[in-house]
């Protein structure tokens, strides 16, 4: 979503509003942008369509209280924001709109395998073999992988070098994880009984 350059066209300061109508015209702004990216947008990009010294956090703060009772909210996901609906309405959304398949449609074990990746990335396909005891099937992979959610990462330093996985920004946004630094920790997952299988 983000370009390089800031558009010269743009008046960032709006030096000729009050303060408080300057400050409501940076919030509608960062929630333009927000509406038409598919993707989180990171703080340094909003940057680029407030006044210098502008509080993005503060005004997604603001954005945040504005939209309180409506049926979208701002989340932050993946390192930035998104608008997103709220999830009381999945299921008018489902019944009513062209939105496409969004299930994941994971089975337990793939949420299991992915799980593994996430917590040992990078990591090869003998990697998550000496985990689950058993191959992991390229088909399985291939899944993940078109679902968005890993990609291959660098190849491993061992012989054969062979690809290792790693997980994506969509693993975040599905999950609804800010970074991987939100996964459950060690006793989450043995509280949830996942702790033999990710050992």
């Amino acid at each position: 979503m983000a370009k390089d350059h800031t558009d010269q066209a743009l008046d960032r300061e709006l030096e000729d509003l009050p303060a408080d109508l300057r400050c409501r015209e940076w919030m509608r702004r960062i929630e333009a942008v927000l509406f038409a990216s598919a993707s989180p947008v990171p703080r340094e990009v909003l940057a680029r369509v407030v006044g210098q010294g502008a509080s993005v956090d503060l005004l997604i703060d603001d954005l945040m209280a504005d939209l309180e009772g409506r049926s979208f909210e701002v989340v932050k996901v993946a390192g930035g924001w998104m608008l997103r609906t709220r999830p009381a309405y999945a299921a008018a959304i489902r019944t009513a709109a062209d939105v496409g398949d969004q299930n994941l449609d994971l089975r337990e074990y793939d949420v299991a395998v992915l799980a593994a990746i996430a917590y040992h990335q990078p990591i090869t396909r003998d990697g998550l073999k000496d985990i689950f005891g058993k191959e992991i099937s390229r088909d399985l992979i291939g899944r993940l992988h078109a679902k968005g959610l890993i990609v291959t990462g660098p190849r491993s330093p061992r012989r054969g070098a062979p690809y290792t996985y790693v997980t994506t920004e969509q693993f975040l946004v599905a999950f609804d994880l800010e970074s991987l630094e939100d996964l459950p920790d060690r006793e989450q997952l043995q509280d949830a009984g996942l702790v033999r299988t990710l050992a």
